[in-house]
């Protein structure tokens, strides 16, 4: 199946649709990105469509387990988008909207990283407990609470917030 993301006259992502491979093939029996965008056209009488790759996201594609994937071919405008995404023409990216203000995209991958690196350490006083801080712009750091107390990430380990 292919996937194409529906563009407004901005490169806004207005939806994504699933292209059957059938109809993204040309008359020289190859699939092309252009046959699937005129059959979504004619389909939708909408002509601004983007393919793009529901395993790709940072630059990478990923397998089904979510794994890398040894043929990196099949990478494709660096992320998978949504409604909401824009599309870059000059990076030839999907692009999800801006998180936080402090936030800086990553030009490599087109996403967004935060200014303070995600915690490296997520799983708390036992290998069970996964915990999924959240991002504090005010006070620019990752945060999180348990049922007594609230954490902040020092770049090193969770502290706690007194």
């Amino acid at each position: 199946m292919a996937h194409y993301a529906k563009l407004d006259e901005n490169n806004n992502v207005i939806s994504v649709e699933v292209v059957a491979n059938a109809n993204c093939i040309n008359s020289e029996g190859i699939e092309d990105e252009e046959t699937g965008r005129a059959f979504l056209e004619e389909l939708h009488g909408w002509s601004l469509w983007k393919k793009c790759s529901y395993n790709t996201k940072g630059g990478k594609y990923y397998n089904a387990d979510n794994t890398l994937a040894d043929d990196q071919t099949k990478a494709f405008r660096k992320n998978y988008p949504a409604t909401g995404y824009t599309y870059d023409a000059n990076k030839d990216a999907f692009i999800s909207p801006k998180p936080f203000e402090s936030f800086t995209l990553n030009e490599t991958t087109c996403e967004w990283e935060s200014p303070v690196a995600f915690p490296s350490t997520v799983n708390i006083k036992d290998s069970n407990n996964t915990i999924w801080p959240n991002w504090n712009e005010a006070n620019i750091r990752w945060e999180y609470s348990d049922e007594n107390n609230s954490y902040y990430w020092n770049e090193t380990d969770w502290v706690q917030i007194t």
